[in-house]
């Protein structure tokens, strides 16, 4: 018989929920005609997508349902 393996659970960061790297374009392009982009990352979990567990438990979500805005 084979045994049980439990799957742990990925905590996904709040912040970015699990996209940690964004390419942004300048407006700008280069001599080749290709666009000049910045790479920037989740300032929250620092790029990796995961988020340790206490991050993931006492934060609320960055993005709403929009509830809050019809009160």
């Amino acid at each position: 018989m084979m045994p049980d393996l439990a799957v742990r659970a990925a905590r996904i960061c709040p912040d970015c929920d699990g996209f940690p790297v964004v390419a942004i374009t300048t407006g700008t392009r280069n001599q080749d005609g290709t666009r000049t982009t910045l790479r920037v990352v989740c300032p929250a979990c620092h790029g990796t997508g995961h988020a340790p567990r206490w991050l993931v438990t006492t934060r609320r979500p960055a993005v709403s349902s929009g509830q809050e805005a019809r009160r």
